[in-house]
């Protein structure tokens, strides 16, 4: 007769799991920000960062992004102070503000809810492919996704609202194709990212030429292509609304999951992971947030990359808090981007793409020669 599990046993292995969660947290902080050849001591593993740092983090980043949305607000030809702002918003009609709101209301929180989705996405592909060079854009996934979308909006514009979804099969698509060419007895991190970035410059090269193609006489495929977010309204901010959401929400879910995969799979299999399940569910998540985000702002290099290794500098590697923070961020990044975009050549604008291209391919530079003895391997 088989005996049941007693509760101990049950308490015990979760606690199991718990410390080893955390454990890998720690060992994947070391490995996405220590060179290769460092040895890690278990002194640095134990004493990563401190709470007291952490919430410090969290209260300036939210600071921090408050305080540009009121000059993001603010930049342009009107211009209100914080009172009338509030005072136009919640209590009486200001023609200014009614303006402000119709016209750089949606661009503001489409910027920010697309760099918070973009962000997150590349957390994810990090913890997946246990690779700190994994991108949406570098890999194709954003091209792939912005190709699908491209081609939705110009032949079938009765399907807009779905953009979003078939976006996501578009970068799906280009995730796919990147594994499995990939692959070869296994998957090395170097091989990833010259097949992404082959994958990624085939799609944005037939995006660029569809778009030539037809004399850019498409405007929603040329702000796709061009990942402008000028002429953004309510309906777009609405439509990422809805899936960033659900994708924002899911990634919270799998943060104990994220963890653990930083662990050997052997190891992870032992402690009863579903490691290839575990790995199929995070990705799924990271090309919906990626698909969605691109579908509306067009393809943000580096957005991805940059974010999360700041983010791993200030709160850590655990996913529990390092998600949320990701999220912040990467809202505060786009967000100071695009604004930079609107005021260093003004009255003219510069991408938001474009600036985070700029910043974004040094400190690509500088990561990849910082662990040049370990992904060429």
């Amino acid at each position: 007769m088989r005996s049941k599990p007693c509760s101990r046993c049950c308490t015990a292995k979760n606690d199991f799991l718990h410390e080893n969660a955390r454990f890998a947290a720690g060992v994947s902080e070391r490995f996405m920000l220590a060179p290769s050849n460092r040895t890690i001591s278990n002194q640095e593993v134990s004493g990563l960062i401190s709470t007291r740092k952490k919430i410090l983090s969290f209260c300036l980043t939210a600071a921090g992004l408050l305080a540009l949305f009121l000059f993001a607000v603010n930049t342009g030809s009107l211009k209100v102070s914080p009172a009338e702002l509030f005072r136009g918003l919640f209590i009486e009609y200001n023609p200014n503000v009614a303006t402000i709101f119709d016209l750089r209301f949606p661009r503001i929180f489409i910027a920010m809810l697309g760099g918070a989705a973009t962000a997150v996405s590349g957390v994810l592909l990090q913890a997946v492919m246990k690779n700190p060079l994994s991108d949406p854009g570098i890999i194709g996934i954003s091209s792939g996704a912005s190709l699908a979308a491209v081609l939705i909006t110009a032949f079938f514009p009765s399907l807009f609202f779905f953009t979003p979804l078939f976006a996501f099969l578009g970068g799906m698509i280009a995730f796919l194709l990147v594994y499995s060419l990939s692959y070869k007895g296994g998957l090395s991190p170097l091989r990833i990212i010259l097949v992404g970035v082959a994958v990624n410059a085939m799609f944005t090269g037939l995006m660029s030429a569809f778009n030539s193609g037809t004399g850019s006489n498409y405007s929603g495929v040329a702000s796709i292509v061009n990942a402008n977010i000028t002429m953004k309204t309510w309906d777009d901010f609405h439509t990422l609304l809805i899936w960033s959401v659900i994708g924002l929400i899911a990634s919270l879910f799998v943060t104990g999951q994220c963890n653990l995969l930083a662990l050997e799979d052997k190891t992870a299999r032992s402690l009863g992971v579903n490691v290839t399940r575990s790995r199929i569910v995070i990705s799924v998540i990271a090309v919906l947030l990626a698909g969605i985000a691109t579908a509306v702002i067009g393809p943000i290099s580096f957005l991805g990359l940059i974010v999360p290794h700041i983010a791993r500098l200030l709160v850590g590697s655990n996913h529990k808090v390092l998600i949320p923070y990701t999220v912040l961020l990467g809202a505060f990044t786009l967000l100071l981007a695009d604004t930079l975009g609107r005021t260093v050549a003004s009255p003219y604008e510069i991408s938001a793409s474009i600036i985070m291209s700029v910043i974004g391919g040094p400190f690509f530079i500088i990561l990849l020669r910082r662990s040049k003895n370990g992904y060429g391997k």
